[in-house]
C-alpha cells in the first residue's frame, strides 16, 4: 500500500506546504548563481574596454589579459578587487553581484590612463 495514502489530509497538507517553501528558499539562490563573464585587456598602460556595462545583481567573471610588455595591477579597492598580472598573462578574478552604479577600476602601476569604468544596470 502507498505510504502517502496513510498519511491524514492535515499531514499530506502540511507535506506538500513545506516542500513548495522548500522549494522557493532555493529559487534566488539559483538565481543568484548566474555569472555573467567579461573580457578586460591591459595594453599600454591602458584598461580596454574604457567602458563597459554588466547586468546588475549578478556575478561577474572578469578575465583579464596583460597584453602589455610591463606588469600591471588591477583593482577596485572599494569592492576588494585587487590582481596584479604579470606581461602576456592572463587571470580571472570574480566580482559579487553589484548594486547599480557605475564603479571605477584602476591600472595602479598607471593609475594616469589605465582607467576604466564599469557600469551596473
Amino acid at each position: 500500500m502507498n505510504r502517502l495514502a496513510n498519511l491524514s489530509f492535515i499531514q499530506r497538507t502540511l507535506m506538500g506546504a513545506l516542500g513548495m517553501l522548500f522549494m522557493l528558499c532555493l529559487a534566488p539562490a539559483v538565481s543568484a548563481a548566474e555569472v555573467a563573464t567579461f573580457e578586460i585587456v591591459a595594453r599600454d598602460a591602458r584598461l580596454f574596454p574604457e567602458r563597459l556595462e554588466v547586468p546588475a545583481g549578478v556575478k561577474l567573471k572578469l578575465t583579464l589579459r596583460n597584453e602589455g610588455k610591463v606588469p600591471v595591477e588591477f583593482e577596485n579597492l572599494d569592492l576588494r578587487v585587487e590582481k596584479i598580472l604579470a606581461p602576456d598573462s592572463v587571470s580571472v578574478v570574480t566580482v559579487q553581484p553589484l548594486k547599480p552604479g557605475s564603479y571605477t577600476f584602476i591600472d595602479d602601476f598607471h593609475a594616469a590612463t589605465g582607467k576604466m569604468l564599469i557600469i551596473a544596470k
